[in-house]
């Protein structure tokens, strides 16, 4: 028996062999701790690692899985997340087989994450490793000076946006932005681009998800908030919590350098 991130009792194997997924940013995580052969289905939206995603069992997407599908599988693990998937889908899993939670809004959540399931799957010193691996690179992350008020937009029609209490707040903090949305507001706030020109972004993060946001993008947004600078960012480093931050930090390197020396 074992307590996932919500606080739910989850009687799992001590060596479970048949896992699915919900999650893209875990499903890539189990790959990283060796379950090649123990992963048995992942969504349509777990594109990495590619081989996965062309040869495992796709059971839907994070909110419309198909519990038929899941059934076939007979797994004897089910690994989900509060955020990502349907309340309502989880619940009837729930009653059929072993379903491991996560709830992650800040990057320390992250890594709690990562050693929980390592564990799970009987890959503590895998899972450790990683973690202590990714709090390296990041602690050597340089650090936007002056911090910068920053808006990170998620979504088109209706404009969204990554509100505070959310992971990607979590890693712009760590990045020096200052998210120009307050703790009262909600966590993926929804305004026009006039209304979000009042809270004086010096800079607009476009997020290539989850709305694949490209470079013809930028103008447009550009049009509404003129004196603020805007920039494409890759979506994945900022929003998945699994083994993906291994490789966030060059990028973030990169990116935080870009900005500090243009």
């Amino acid at each position: 028996m074992v307590i996932d991130q919500m606080d739910f009792e989850v009687s799992i194997p001590q060596f479970p062999k048949r896992i699915i997924s919900l999650v893209p940013s875990q499903t890539e995580l189990l790959y990283d701790l060796g379950m090649e052969d123990r992963v048995v289905g992942i969504t349509r939206f777990c594109i990495h690692p590619r081989s996965w995603f062309q040869s495992k069992q796709r059971v839907g997407g994070t909110k419309d899985f198909s519990i038929e599908r899941i059934r076939a599988l007979e797994p004897d693990l089910i690994i989900g997340n509060k955020e990502e998937n349907h309340k309502e889908g989880i619940g009837l899993l729930q009653k059929e087989f072993p379903v491991w939670m996560s709830d992650i809004t800040r990057f320390p959540e992250a890594l709690d994450m990562i050693r929980r399931i390592g564990d799970i799957v009987d890959r503590p010193h895998e899972g450790e490793k990683m973690v202590q691996s990714i709090l390296h690179s990041m602690s050597e992350l340089p650090v936007l000076t002056p911090n910068l008020k920053a808006a990170y937009i998620i979504w088109k029609d209706p404009w969204m946006f990554a509100g505070r209490n959310t992971f990607i707040d979590s890693m712009m903090e760590n990045l020096g932005f200052l998210n120009v949305f307050d703790i009262g507001d909600t966590r993926y706030p929804q305004m026009d681009l006039q209304e979000l020109k009042k809270r004086n972004p010096e800079i607009i993060l476009l997020s290539t998800e989850p709305f694949p946001f490209k470079e013809r993008d930028l103008e447009e947004v550009k049009k509404s908030l003129p004196d603020a600078k805007i920039i494409l960012v890759d979506g994945e480093f900022f929003s998945w919590y699994g083994s993906r931050l291994l490789k966030a930090s060059n990028y973030f390197s990169k990116l935080i350098g870009d900005l500090q020396h243009p």
